[in-house]
């Protein structure tokens, strides 16, 4: 690995140690340059600013759950699939949240808009769960409806109930919750399967 990927790795994995302990807020230039042992002005020969570090942070929040979602994503019962990309959305949100956040709750000029750019499958992560609906469709399981409105109605749903849960408007733990997200879930699929 050239020296100058190895230096741009030790800058991103301290900055990602202080985004998910405190947040977009944590990251500074100054901070970040500390913490790997270098000048604040020899980060800028890495990242040209702060924005395109939290970007990149972002960017890798993104690979990192299409990753997961890929790999529950394939083969198997349809139906367990949708259920299990929607459990490990869930599971990110809790274990880090402000990555969580800086990937799906924060606005930013390059993110994703529905219809356009999810029809042409330019989004990673919910093209994986457009294909679990897609499958549960093809087989039968849910009933036939436009893809990416179920999709999204799926996303809405659990991204919903993650944010209220984050903001406090749940009096449970996170055992709890997860029992009613569950429960939740399995009340929006059992309205969306097709008829016997």
């Amino acid at each position: 690995m050239p020296r100058s990927t190895a230096t741009a790795d030790r800058i991103l994995r301290a900055a990602r140690t202080l985004f998910e302990r405190e947040g977009a807020q944590g990251v500074s230039m100054r901070r970040v340059a500390a913490a790997v042992g270098l000048t604040p002005m020899a980060i800028y020969r890495h990242f040209p600013n702060r924005d395109a570090l939290l970007k990149r942070i972002g960017d890798d929040s993104f690979d990192a759950i299409v990753r997961h979602w890929d790999a529950r994503g394939r083969g198997g019962d349809v139906r367990e699939r949708l259920i299990a990309v929607q459990r490990i959305y869930l599971d990110y949100a809790l274990a880090h949240p402000h990555l969580f956040d800086q990937a799906f709750s924060m606005a930013r000029n390059d993110a994703r808009r529905f219809p356009e750019d999810f029809r042409a499958r330019r989004s990673p992560t919910l093209n994986v769960v457009a294909d679990a609906v897609e499958d549960a469709m093809r087989a039968g399981v849910l009933r036939q409806d436009d893809v990416w409105d179920v999709t999204m109605t799926l996303w809405a749903h659990t991204h919903g109930l993650i944010v209220l849960y984050r903001a406090g408007r749940f009096n449970f733990d996170d055992s709890a919750f997860r029992a009613y997200y569950e429960a939740s879930l399995q009340r929006l699929l059992r309205g969306l399967e097709a008829m016997a």
